[in-house]
């Protein structure tokens, strides 16, 4: 999802600035308006996912998961042992 996003505002800007650009005979200008589109959107990006990443929402997240880690192991080590005396009580077939 990320680099789609970043392509579609680069998409936008390449032909933003072509539209904005004064004469076709001017790439210098053309170029340099590329250039400073792409760095907004790479930054207004950049700006987006650090605020995801440091919201309330996504720090109590990643305490409720690293708080959950050690129960989930536990189930997980359950099943194996209760999968383990299933199979030993399996006849050979």
């Amino acid at each position: 999802m990320k680099a789609s996003l970043l392509l579609a505002l680069v998409c936008t800007a390449v032909l933003a600035a072509g539209a904005r650009a004064d004469a076709p005979r001017e790439p210098e200008a053309l170029v340099r308006k590329v250039q400073e589109y792409a760095q907004k959107a790479t930054a207004m990006a950049k700006s987006t996912f650090s605020m995801v990443q440091e919201s309330e929402v996504a720090q109590q997240a990643r305490r409720w998961l690293s708080d959950n880690v050690d129960l989930a192991k536990q189930r997980l080590a359950w099943l194996k042992e209760q999968l383990v005396e299933l199979w030993k009580r399996t006849p050979a077939a």
